[in-house]
């Protein structure tokens, strides 16, 4: 096997990897029509982490946890969290009072609000009842990242477990005991009149799939563990990186903050968003520095496939058993893709929409493509466009001069010493 061009072969321990970087390559590996290019394996404390939930299955279990989530997450049920979104918004800017002509640090605030967002429109309760549920899923991230290019020999590392490795037992154990009684109260609840049904919210949903009477259709109770730990997780990391993003890109880019702040006050005339209205899909301005600021700062810095048999792929023949990884942040700051500009922040290159807005849009992979793009997308999106239309109706804010410029990569990109804007009330 040869790599030429933009593709180029390389090792992680005893594994090959094969880089990929030509869009019309990366399309073909993530449609995945052939069923070649499958999901590693996650390693043990991403196992951990995540569970066999969306994010890691394959196979029938994938395609049955899929047409869940696509349900969980159809429009009207979006519709029905944004109550949960602004009453956390609200939260947080009422916090922000007190930071008025002051610096302040906006990352850490994201942290709360986003929790907070995910607690309530997905289990019915506030930041602070979850608080442990995101505290012991953080500490297991945290080991993840810690470990993740770390190469064991494979007979010892089996025999001998390092000190993470049975922390993370224990952190699982604990997480899982939160959930189960979260799940036993919300049935107690139930049986004893206090609410109607299972609820309406994201745990309630996936209670009621465990019930369902079709062998075929009902999840068991491991597996509403694992969807709740995924959507807890993924949806709290995502949201709150891009809202970091967006609110440092435009301190800096005041011009388009003014801009966004302008189309803001026309549609929703000072006040907050509703979920009867629809001026969140309105928002043009907005939408394209969304979209910038994914480019710019994907989630995400990299998308790994395994190839499951042997297989050619455009002008390359690939064995069984080798990994494909695809760098997001390459294909988003490819000159050749996106122009000479590629580096600069201008949200204008998505005015009609992603896909026109470079040569070839396979390269655009904030959130993944094909059928395994991510299925949070639009939560993620109308929370970020609700937070950032209610923030711009308050304030204006400018780059703190302690900022420091510092991406890194955990699970997911964030700014490793926080975002400090200067906050000025309007």
């Amino acid at each position: 096997m040869c790599a030429t061009g933009r593709n180029c072969l390389s090792w992680h321990g005893s594994t090959a990897q094969l880089i990929v970087t030509e869009p019309d390559l990366i399309k073909e590996i993530l449609n995945n029509k052939s069923g070649v290019y499958i999901k590693p394996k996650p390693v043990s404390f991403m196992k951990k982490l995540l569970g066999n939930g969306l994010a890691t299955s394959e196979g029938k279990k994938w395609a049955k946890q899929r047409k869940l989530a696509n349900h969980a997450f159809h429009a009207e049920n979006l519709k029905n969290m944004v109550p949960a979104m602004l009453t956390s918004v609200e939260m947080m800017l009422e916090r922000w009072r007190q930071f008025e002509g002051k610096e302040m640090e906006v990352f850490e605030e994201f942290k709360v609000a986003t929790s907070d967002v995910i607690s309530r429109s997905a289990f019915g309760s506030s930041y602070f009842e979850g608080a442990k549920i995101f505290e012991n899923l953080n500490k297991l991230a945290a080991m993840a990242v810690g470990n993740a290019n770390k190469i064991r020999l494979p007979v010892i590392g089996k025999l001998l477990k390092t000190s993470d490795e049975i922390e993370s037992e224990k952190v699982e154990n604990r997480i899982r005991e939160s959930f189960i009684h979260m799940i036993r109260t919300r049935q107690e609840k139930m049986k004893n009149g206090e609410i109607d049904g299972l609820g309406c919210d994201y745990l309630g949903f996936l209670l009621r799939e465990n019930q369902d009477v079709d062998d075929n259709k009902r999840i068991s109770i491991e597996d509403v563990i694992d969807e709740c730990k995924t959507f807890f997780f993924a949806g709290y990391e995502t949201t709150t990186s891009l809202l970091a993003w967006s609110v440092l890109l435009l301190a800096i880019h005041t011009d388009w903050q003014d801009r966004a702040r302008k189309e803001v006050l026309e549609i929703f005339e000072g006040k907050s968003p509703t979920p009867e209205d629809n001026g969140i899909a309105k928002l043009k301005t907005m939408t394209m520095i969304i979209n910038e600021t994914l480019r710019l700062y994907p989630p995400i810095v990299a998308i790994y496939r395994n190839v499951s048999r042997e297989t050619k792929i455009g002008d390359l023949f690939l064995p069984g058993n080798i990994e494909v990884l695809i760098p997001c942040l390459v294909s988003h700051s490819d000159p050749e893709v996106w122009g000479v500009d590629a580096h600069l922040f201008k949200p204008d290159r998505f005015a009609e929409g992603v896909t026109k807005a470079a040569k070839n849009t396979m390269a655009y992979l904030p959130f993944g493509l094909g059928p395994r793009a991510c299925v949070g997308l639009n939560f993620a999106m109308i929370e970020v466009k609700l937070s950032l239309s209610m923030i711009l109706q308050r304030y204006a804010f400018t780059l703190s001069p302690t900022y420091v410029h510092s991406p890194v990569q955990r699970m997911s990109t964030r700014p490793h010493h926080g975002v400090q804007i200067i906050l000025h009330a309007l």
